[in-house]
């Protein structure tokens, strides 16, 4: 009897040839009685910091398509840790050095990037020429030329890639994009999107250290406040204007503390956004020609809240969307489904991103942006 891997199980799922091969090789009856561990994709953690630790583990409990099977860390004392708290076998334990000996481990099918945004390029990188797929933790990189290198690798390397955008397996986020598309409110004319925390850390935290971060404000939490201006019109943008103010300059040294940004849209509508290391800001309101709706909270980790004008209330039951994101990733893999946030989406958002820190640079000057339908997901 042949003998099939988890990864050539996954693979041949894929390639919509599963169901012969197991079919000319099995039993009848024993043809789908793999348990549920079997069904599943096994996800390592790279970098064990508070994202992995308090959301992405905990999440992989309640995942059904995957399962925590790994963990690349720098820190000895959390290789315990993790070890008893989940039990995880010795031989799924890496540390940075020997990461790329993960190729041999084929319980491994996932490498989730949970890294500083500098670091996300050299690791996804490595990760897909060990032939694991790819979650990169947002932002996707620090520049578009990095975006395009990772893209590039699990390309060539015939592996999936996905980035860290939980919101786009929340369903208040498709019940958006499900207003947006069926213009339930008529036209967009206006969207109106904050993303932001007051940050009061340790000033040497990573984020707040341009070298390891790449950016402030806009690199963290920047990026949710473009993709709901994006889903919250159902198009890209094809120009940005933006403008950078501090109120703690002895706080924010390195980094960008408050941006501000407006998008123009090709149908006429425009986007206003604000995002911060200073002011809080977890909002979204989009203005059509015939009502409006509302988010609020719109980014959070849950539970989301929303509103439209004809005053009903938006309500999905509570699920963590990063258990619903792995998911969603994992089921693209086995069954070939829609990549709800692909790499290219990750790379957009980095075009957008460098095109608001040139407009700063330029004292607000309009940048023209040629995106086409890059990374837009309907």
């Amino acid at each position: 009897m042949k003998h099939f891997t988890r990864r050539s199980f996954s693979s041949l799922a894929t390639k919509g040839i599963l169901g012969s091969a197991l079919l000319g090789n099995l039993p009848m009856a024993n043809a789908f009685t793999l348990s549920d561990k079997n069904k599943k994709l096994g996800i390592a953690l790279v970098g064990l910091g508070s994202y992995s630790t308090y959301q992405l583990a905990p999440s992989l409990q309640e995942t059904e398509h995957c399962y925590l099977a790994g963990i690349v860390t720098g820190t000895k004392e959390k290789e315990s840790i993790w070890k008893e708290k989940y039990n995880i076998p010795n031989q799924s334990i890496y540390i940075y050095d020997n990461f790329d000996a993960i190729v041999k481990n084929d319980t491994i099918d996932i490498v989730y990037v949970a890294l500083p945004n500098s670091m996300h390029a050299d690791f996804c990188i490595r990760a897909a020429k060990a032939g694991k797929h790819v979650i990169c933790e947002k932002p996707m990189a620090v520049s578009v030329a990095e975006c395009d290198a990772i893209i590039n690798a699990c390309n060539e390397n015939n592996v999936k890639l996905s980035v860290g955008y939980r919101m786009q397996s929340d369903p208040y986020t498709k019940e958006v994009k499900k207003f947006v598309k069926e213009k339930t409110f008529g036209d967009v004319l206006f969207v109106s999107s904050d993303a932001g925390y007051i940050s009061k850390g340790n000033p040497d935290q990573w984020r707040l250290n341009k070298k390891l971060s790449g950016g402030g404000a806009l690199m963290n939490m920047g990026v949710y406040a473009i993709q709901t201006s994006i889903y919250g019109t159902g198009q890209n943008p094809i120009s940005v204007s933006a403008q950078e103010f501090s109120t703690r300059p002895d706080y924010f040294k390195d980094t960008d503390e408050t941006i501000t940004a407006q998008f123009k849209f090709e149908n006429g509508a425009v986007a206003h956004m604000m995002t911060s290391h200073n002011a809080n800001g977890n909002r979204l309101k989009v203005h059509c020609s015939d009502g409006w709706f509302e988010l609020d909270p719109a980014h959070s980790y849950g539970p989301i809240s929303g509103i439209t004008s004809n005053g009903n209330k938006l309500e999905f039951p509570n699920k963590r969307q990063q258990a619903l994101q792995m998911d969603d990733f994992s089921k693209h893999i086995l069954t070939g489904s829609k990549n709800i946030a692909p790499g290219e989406m990750g790379k957009r958002d980095m075009i957008i991103v460098e095109a608001i820190y040139k407009s700063i640079s330029e004292g607000g000057k309009e940048q023209k942006l040629s995106l086409g339908n890059l990374g837009v997901v309907s």
